[in-house]
């Protein structure tokens, strides 16, 4: 019989998507009240992955994932997803109502990249309050890996070398806590 222990706390990060840069950089001071301070930001990188957002957030869509200092446990991801989309209805359109900003909350351990979705599918487990989470990418042999539902930009290079610095910043702070 296994003996049962909390789990090692995990870095988050959020993977942000809007047309307006200026946006992208708003929304920082949200989520550094919900998550921290910021300690790492990857390029702002042109989202070219479909068109599936275009109708609510528009064309030219940016993609930037915002990493934070404190670890936290891997069970402060229900509130971080509830709390982030807070932050998305603060910032939705007026007149179209649409979406100005979708953000995702995720963390990673030693092991894995798990998200936050409103979304139930296959692949996702009901934590609670409507949130599931998914383990969408593992690490093995010296690097991350995905599946077949793994999103496509968190298979892009830019997204992999974002994470892989994250990963071993992660690594730090957790034999800082030894």
């Amino acid at each position: 019989m296994g003996t049962v222990r909390q789990p090692k706390p995990a870095k988050y990060f959020v993977a942000l998507l809007s047309s307006s840069p200026a946006l992208l950089t708003a929304v920082e001071t949200e989520l550094a009240a919900i998550l921290g301070e910021i300690d790492g930001r990857s390029e702002i990188i042109p989202w070219t992955v479909s068109t599936f957002y275009e109708k609510e957030m528009g064309a030219g869509l940016l993609r930037r994932f915002l990493s934070f200092l404190v670890l936290a446990s891997p069970e402060h991801l229900v509130a971080v997803k509830l709390q982030t989309q807070q932050i998305e209805e603060q910032y939705r359109g007026r007149g179209s109502g649409g979406r100005r900003v979708n953000l995702d909350p995720g963390y990673l351990d030693v092991y894995k990249v798990v998200l936050a979705s409103t979304k139930n599918a296959c692949q996702r487990i009901a934590l609670h309050s409507g949130i599931y989470g998914e383990a969408t990418l593992f690490y093995y042999n010296g690097g991350f890996h995905g599946l077949d539902y793994t999103y496509r930009d968190y298979l892009w290079s830019e997204t992999l070398v974002f994470l892989t610095r994250l990963r071993e910043a992660y690594l730090a702070q957790l034999k800082q806590l030894r």
